[in-house]
This record gives structure tokens, sequence and C-alpha cells, in this order.
């Protein structure tokens, strides 16, 4: 039979009427692993929730999820990624007013169950309801993080919040993106209780029921200090003015002005607490249709797509090639990175053995990695007795016993060849036989490392990123004789680690480590030109990146830059040559942050100069110059961004030319989460596309033309200059 509705898409809603007269509504998005609100959810919603006011039998409603450990995990991505231009994307969002609407307008009490993520629209769908019944699972949470793509709430949920808490609650989590656990809902009044998961449908019904039978949700009798700032904040004209002025000097601290959606928001619940609900949706939604059409929005959504796309990779283009099944992990060294893969290791299930030359060494990687554990417990994110599990994983040695059953060991050894040589073949000789090695190094070519090995095709490089537990980058390094099989053991175990991970060629300095060093390097030659330090810094923080590149030389170490410095010269030549300069820092004993001389000033110094990062005016001397004593700098901020920036994206384009990367994405991805160019912009590939290729060839021919070799272009900018075409569609 061929009936037209049998190729209808079936309903995500589906709705049944208990005996006791609770409606009880199972929204379950057919063939996805978790809900979204899809094109046709204000149709659907609508139909639903209009077909409940109708019927009498129905007393009251639940809406509940249909999926194992989702509620509603917001809007459908790829929906909003297809709507083009302002106009449309308003009509929309005011069609999705008018359907969240029938729940928040309901007569008959809907009150929403909820397990799981209800993330952006779905937790905006749970604030219309008339209550909130939450599970105390770990996997429930709540949240508005629409500002982590560039846009804000566009169904009313911050006004919503607002109502239900206050204004301030709603801008902490309307701008900050951040998850709100059960606990924190229930204490803030967002959930009307918290229970079992298995007992929360029954609950939700109960609830509901009692709402029906009119009785309302207890306030509290007493007037606390919440309450009182935000009587004086929130309920007169001049403390709002206060609270909003305060919300966008924060922002202008915060995101030097580059995302536009945090002062949307504000502008959403300034005009909420001073004109009302309507005329604040009709702020929302323009602000969210102009968010929608802005590049920042679509950069940051390129950036959700791409990681949402490495998840299911495998790190090989081979589709039927397996990586192997680790459950122990041998790592050599517990210095700070040592001991970082270990706590990342431990704490997603696997079994480290950590190893180091003495007992001292090992002593400090154990407390390294208690401390890590310890923050999560006073943060409330592990408890005591998992701890204890997690801690559990965890066995040490200052020789090789108990490594025979290790399938994997990552070294994090000091970064010398020769060393990095000897403990591959210690490893070889001593663990069980097919054991792969990864490398952690940061610039040594894997393929050197690996010439010790009698098996090459076991050896491969991960290089992690420092601090361990926190950088979410993982750089995968595959040689021309690393087996596909070794690759996507790596990649799946840096998954398991919990970190995205890119999969780059072989090569001097890789990618992240390549790129970085033009960056680095023109910053220096532009202090030798009388910049100041902290101007230096200063520009590039303002631009967008997280820190400046004088502070990151002193936290990655002066001593590291100098002994990889002559490494990347002796293999690109002039285009990674340091101004002489930098060399007499390390004469100088100058090491940066880890013996407290560097840049800027550090421990009892630093304290006496009082708050704030303070320059150690005697670098100057150290480096041969004159200190600065200009008060207006003489080379302009735009062009000390432009220089360090193109310098940075130029040497990306000469890795995709040579086939470092797999794909742009990987580039764009590589350069974010390992080094913090700035998301906004959405990568260099991705920057290079907004600016054309032909305007970023023309700067950077421009400096090329003033400075020499060190600006030549990249072939494969040239060369898509010229065809005029671009890494993305």
């Amino acid at each position: 039979m061929n009936d037209a509705s049998s190729s209808a898409p079936k309903a995500a809603l589906t709705v049944d009427v208990r005996e006791n007269g609770v409606a009880v509504i199972t929204y379950d998005v057919p063939g996805a692993t978790m809900n979204t609100l899809r094109k046709d959810f204000v149709e659907e919603f609508g139909a639903v929730f209009d077909g409940i006011a109708k019927n009498d039998a129905v007393r009251a409603a639940v809406l509940i999820s249909g999926k194992k450990d989702s509620f509603i995990a917001g809007a459908d991505i790829d929906m909003l990624s297809e709507i083009h231009g302002v106009e449309t994307a308003e009509t929309m969002c005011h069609e999705g007013h008018a359907a969240i609407a029938k729940l928040a307008k309901s007569t008959k009490p809907i009150v929403a169950a909820i397990h799981g993520a209800a993330l952006g629209g779905g937790f905006e769908v749970a604030l219309a309801c008339q209550g909130r019944i939450l599970s105390h699972s770990r996997k429930t949470m709540l949240g508005l993080p629409e500002v982590k793509l560039g846009l804000l709430p566009g169904l009313s949920g911050l006004q919503r919040l607002a109502m239900l808490t206050s204004v301030q609650v709603a801008l902490d989590f309307g701008l900050t993106g951040k998850n709100m656990r059960p606990k924190k809902a229930l204490k803030l009044g967002v959930a009307d209780d918290v229970v079992p998961r298995p007992i929360l449908e029954k609950v939700a019904i109960a609830y509901a029921l009692s709402l029906a039978n009119g009785k309302k949700r207890e306030k509290k009798s007493r007037i606390d200090r919440d309450e009182l700032m935000q009587f004086a904040l929130e309920k007169n004209p001049v403390g709002r003015s206060v609270l909003f002025k305060k919300a966008r000097e924060t922002l202008d601290k915060k995101t030097g002005g580059h995302y536009p959606s945090p002062y949307r928001i504000v502008d959403v619940l300034e005009t909420y607490a001073q004109s009302g609900f309507e005329k604040s949706q009709a702020v929302e939604a323009r602000a969210f249709a102009e968010l929608l059409d802005s590049d920042v929005s679509s950069n940051l959504m390129g950036l959700f797509f791409a990681t949402t796309a490495m998840k299911k990779d495998t790190g090989v283009d081979d589709e039927t090639i397996e990586p192997r099944t680790i459950d122990k992990v041998g790592v050599l060294g517990a210095g700070l990175m040592g001991a970082g893969i270990t706590s990342v290791s431990i704490d997603k299930g696997i079994e480290v053995r950590l190893k180091d030359r003495d007992a001292a060494s090992v002593g400090r990687g154990i407390k390294y990695v208690c401390g890590i554990l310890d923050t999560k417990v006073k943060r409330r994110h592990m408890t005591k007795p998992e701890r204890a599990e997690v801690l559990g994983r965890l066995s040490t040695t200052v020789d090789y016993s108990g490594m025979k059953k290790v399938e994997l060991v990552i070294e994090a050894v000091f970064e010398d060849l020769d060393l990095k040589r000897t403990v591959l073949k210690d490893v070889e000789g001593s663990c069980a036989p097919g054991v792969i090695f990864a490398s952690n190094t940061s610039s040594i070519p894997i393929s050197k490392i690996a010439e010790a090995s009698d098996k090459p095709e076991n050896v491969v490089g991960m290089h992690y990123f420092s601090p361990v537990h926190k950088m979410p980058l993982l750089e995968v390094i595959r040689t021309e004789h690393t087996a596909p099989e070794v690759v996507a053991t790596a990649v799946q175990i840096g998954k398991r680690q919990g970190k995205t991970v890119i999969v780059v060629r072989d090569g001097v300095g890789f990618y992240t480590s390549r790129i970085l060093g033009p960056y680095m390097n023109e910053a220096s030659y532009m202090l030798s030109e009388g910049i100041k330090v902290d101007d230096l810094d200063r520009a590039m923080t303002k631009f967008g990146w997280p820190v400046g590149p004088m502070t990151l030389a002193d936290e990655v170490g002066l001593d590291v830059a100098a002994h990889i410095g002559p490494i990347m010269v002796a293999e690109f030549g002039e285009r990674m040559t340091p101004p002489p300069t930098v060399g007499s820092l390390v004469e100088d004993g100058r090491k940066g942050r880890k013996n407290e001389k560097g840049f800027y000033l550090y421990g009892k110094a630093a304290k006496k100069r009082g708050k704030g990062k303070h320059v150690d005016e005697t670098v100057y001397a150290a480096l041969k110059l004159a200190t600065p004593d200009y008060k207006t700098s003489p080379i302009p901020i735009e062009e000390i961004q432009e220089r360090c920036n193109l310098q940075f994206i130029n040497e990306a384009l000469h890795c995709w030319g040579e086939g470092l990367l797999r794909s742009p994405r990987d580039g764009d991805i590589g350069a974010i989460f390992g080094l913090g160019f700035p998301p906004y912009l959405g990568g260099p590939f991705r920057h290079v596309d907004v600016l054309g290729a032909s305007h970023v060839l023309g700067r950077i021919e421009y400096y090329q033309e003033r400075f020499g070799a060190r600006w030549a272009p990249a072939p494969a900018l040239a060369d898509m200059a010229k065809a005029g075409t671009r890494f993305y569609d």
C-alpha cells in the first residue's frame, strides 16, 4: 500500500493520558541518540499543547524524555546553520516564542521531568513549564550554552530564569554558558524537587496533580542577604543602571569586544528589567537573528561542527583499521607532563604504571596527581570515595618492574634526542613484544627517535600541552613507518583521556610548535625594535589571545625556546631565525617562571610590587636594549597584532602546503585548542577565507618588502590567491 502518510516523518511527541487525568508527553526524536528541537518543533509543540488545553480529560501534564540519558540537548545546530538572512531568523524566533507560550500560559499545569541534559532550547522549554522535577544523576544538567556558539537563548529562557531567580543569576548563567547541577537548581528555586531517577516520572506526576489541585510553590518567608541585594540592584532604576553598567565593563575586560553575543544578552535582560517581558522578546528576536547571521557565530558553529566530527574520526583514512585494546599504560617521567598525563588517564578509567629514576621524583609526581584530584573533590566534581578509586589505578616504580602487561608506553622525559632513544631501547627490552612507544616531545621528529627502534611501526608521537589536565588538545604524530593501527590506538587513548585529537605528519616542530615559532619570533623582533614587553602582551590579549607572547615565553621556559630555536632554524632556514637578542636571555640565566627570572617578576620580587603582573625592567639590559621610556608606542597596536598573527597564519599555510595536516579543520582546531588562537576568528584557515587569500597575501608581501626572508609567503597561499579558492565551502 503506497500511503502518502507513510513517508511523513514520525512525530517526536507522543501523549499518554492516564486515568488520574495526567497526560504524560514523551519527547523522543526518531532515529536520534539525543533529543533536539528540530524544524518542526513549533508546529508539533503547538498541536500537542493545543490538544492538551482542549481535552477535558486532562487535568495536568508531565513532559518527559524518551531518551535514556538526555532531556532536550538544545536546538538542532544543523537546522540553525541552514537559516540564511536576518528577517528569516527573526521570524523563526517569534514563531518559537508563540509555541513556547502555549506551555507558559497553559491553564493546566505542565511539569518537566528532567533526566540528563536540558541545555539551550531544552532548558528554555523546561523553564516555560509550571514546574520542574530533576533526577539527581550526574548526567542531569541545565544550562544556556548559546553564548559559546556566538548566539543567545532565543526562546526567552533568560527572562524566565530571571523570573524564577534574579537578573543576576540569569546574567551569570547566560554570559558564561556554564551548567547548573541539580542541587544548585534546587537551591536557586529552578527545580521544585530532586529525586532518584527511578521515581522521577512518579514524583513529577504527583507534583503536577498537586498543582492542578491548587497547591502553589512555596516561597521563602524570610528576606535573606541575596534578596536584599536583589532589591538594591534590580528593583530600582539606579540599582539596575549600576548592575548592567558593571556587566558591560566586565565584558569589555573579558572579551575585548570581539564577541557580540554577551553584550546582546545584557541588552535583553536590561530591557526585561526596565520595560517588561514582551518588549524584551522583541529585542531578543532581533538580536538572535543578527547574531546568527554574523561571522563570529558562523566561525564558532564551524568549530562546534569540527569538534563533533572529530569525535567520530579514528585518525586514519582507512575505516577498516581497528585500534588496539588498551587497559594499562606506562608513563615514563613523573614531572609536570608525565604526572599530568597520568592524572587524565587514571581519571578516565585507565590503569597507569608511572616510572621515574628515583623515589623522590616519583613522590613529586604522586603529589601533583593528588593535588589535581583534591581540587576536584574541593569543587565537588568528585567525591572522596571516587578519588580513592581513581588513585587506586595508579602504581609506581623506579625500574621496569610491573611493565610487562603495559600495552602502551608514553615517555615524558627531558627534550633530548639521545635520552629519548635510550628510553625507547629500554622499553622495547623490558616490556611486552609489540608494545606501542609514544613520545611526548614537542619538537624532535618522531622518525629520529624511531631510528633506535627495532619496530618503528610501533613508534608514534603524542604531544600533550601543559597543564595536561586543563589543555584540551592532543597532537598525534605519525611517521612514514607508523602503523595505521598504532595511530588509531593513540587517537582512541587521547579521546578516552578527554582530549580533542588531531593527527599530523612527522616533521620538526610538527604543526603546533612550528606555527608558534614565527609568531614568537616576530614578537621578539618588535621587542628589539623598541616595543615594551607589556605593550606586546597587551596588544595580543586585546586581539583575543589568552596570553601575550612574552608571558607565554616565560610559561613555556626561555631555556626550552632557546633549545628548540636552533632546531627550527636548521630545518627551515631564515624564516625561523630569531633576533640575536634572544640568546642573551639564556646567558643571563633566565628560564622564565620556573626559576622566577624572565620577562616578568615572580615570587617575592613580584609581591613587593603589589597586585598584577610587573615587567622585570632588568630584562632590557639582558637583551642589550635600552629601557623604553616613551608614553606612545613607536609601532601602532594594529601593526603589532597584524605582524604576529600573519606570521602564525603564514606558517600554518606552509604546513598545509607541505601536507602536514589532514584537513584545514585539523589546522584550525590545533591552533585554537592547543595554542589559543582567538576562537571568534574560527582558526587561521577560516580567517583566511573571511579576509580573502589575495588580501592576506598582499599584507604578507608588504612585510616581506620591509623585513625580508622571514616573511616569505607560503606557496599554498599564493596558489589560492591566484585561483580564488577557499578552504571551506
